[in-house]
């Protein structure tokens, strides 16, 4: 019931009457005043006037189940909820729920990790009550070869959530760094378990940089926070719903093209590198070009100077720009 008034509260801009609320979910007075006086304890300024009713003054910034599903709007994704307060990794538990057979959606939420994961084993700082730190559970029924292109979905629906909240124009570094003005703000894991042609779980785990206002002298250059571009702290639970509203939207039109086809444009419109000359960093080579965007596997697409593409498959390169990062 909690939630349910809160998501009423949050609807109304004037005041919303004790009767009417009784009225909307079949119960008494006494029993909504001890949901508003619990509503308080939690941290939820509400006003309450007599012959008014109550008015949602401030809530407090936190991205439990009952602050972030009055935003949802998904008939799949996020419908199973899990939140802790304090957790190894957001990607280590889901991928526990996985074999243990969660449902499909599943979204794991964190307000601090301690042993938060990046890619190729680095570590993902993950300081409490600041970021997002969270990781969805999916068992896509598509090939276990086109799993990896569900990163990049989930890099297009981080981009567009960002803007949509924040209004920062945000872009993505292929295949999935979440950028703003140069610097990285988002980092997105992908892991899978599977067989010989058949996915049993993929595990999404997303890390956005929110309010947290500094980093160390080895990143700074190259990090940064919503808070630190925008100039002002942003509020995390409708970040993490817009995210998982926009993520199903796109993994629906993923799934039923089986490919990044019905994306690409869109991806493409975001992705910072287009049109731009960029340094391909491989295990046993270097090479230079320009991108000219992503084909339907989510390969990026690179110009050499005698005209002919080269595919460049992620997770095997590392992409720079010329002079940089980007």
């Amino acid at each position: 019931m909690q939630e349910k008034i809160v998501k009423m509260l949050q609807s109304e801009e004037g005041y919303l009457s004790g009767q009417e609320i009784c009225d909307r979910l079949g119960v008494s007075r006494t029993a909504v005043w001890k949901v508003i006086k619990k509503l308080r304890e939690e941290g939820y300024e509400i006003e309450a006037v007599s012959n008014k009713g109550y008015h949602l003054v401030n809530q407090p910034d936190r991205i439990n189940q009952m602050a972030v599903r009055p935003y949802l709007n998904t008939t799949q994704i996020a419908r199973d909820i899990l939140y802790f307060d304090e957790i190894d990794s957001t990607n280590t538990y889901a991928k526990q729920l996985g074999e243990e057979g969660a449902k499909d959606g599943t979204l794991v939420i964190a307000e601090c990790q301690n042993a938060g994961k990046g890619r190729r084993g680095r570590t993902w700082v993950s300081p409490k009550g600041k970021d997002i730190y969270m990781t969805m559970l999916l068992r896509p029924q598509i090939q276990p070869e086109h799993a990896s292109s569900v990163t990049l979905v989930a890099a297009l629906s981080v981009a567009k959530a960002i803007r949509e909240v924040t209004g920062l124009e945000s872009g993505i570094k292929w295949p999935n760094d979440i950028v703003i003005h140069g610097k990285k703000v988002c980092g997105i894991l992908t892991e899978m378990s599977s067989e010989f042609g058949c996915i049993h779980y993929v595990v999404v785990g997303i890390g956005i940089n929110v309010n947290i206002d500094q980093f160390d002298d080895g990143i700074k250059n190259t990090a940064s926070s919503l808070y630190l571009e925008g100039g002002q702290p942003v509020e995390r639970a409708p970040l993490v719903a817009s995210v998982i509203n926009h993520f199903e939207k796109d993994y629906q039109v993923f799934c039923k093209e089986q490919s990044l086809s019905g994306l690409k444009a869109e991806y493409d419109s975001l992705l910072i590198n287009h049109g731009k000359d960029v340094k391909i960093i491989g295990i046993q080579e270097e090479y230079a070009g320009v991108a000219r965007g992503i084909d339907e596997t989510g390969r990026l697409l690179v110009e050499m100077e005698d005209g002919s593409l080269r595919k460049v498959v992620s997770g095997e390169v590392s992409v720079r720009g010329l002079y940089g990062y980007v």
